[in-house]
């Protein structure tokens, strides 16, 4: 059970602040991700462009969407 939800959270933003980045590492992650998705039949696409016209239309609505207004400046 979490009784400082404050201490733990600022641990944990030490944490990753300390840790250095490992390119090779992160690379290989990639590399294995890709692989994945080609094993998976994700990749290559067959058409890229497939669906982006949806995802295109899913932003226009997302970004005219007004910003709530700050809880603070009630």
């Amino acid at each position: 059970m979490i009784l400082n939800r404050a201490e733990l959270e600022k641990f944990e933003k030490e944490l990753i602040r300390s840790e250095k980045v490992d390119l090779h590492k992160n690379l290989a992650i990639l590399d294995a991700l890709y692989d994945e998705a080609v094993a998976l039949g994700v990749f290559p696409l067959e058409d890229p462009l497939d669906g982006f016209d949806v995802d295109l239309k899913i932003a226009r609505v997302v970004n005219s969407v007004p910003e709530a207004p700050d809880k603070d400046s009630e």
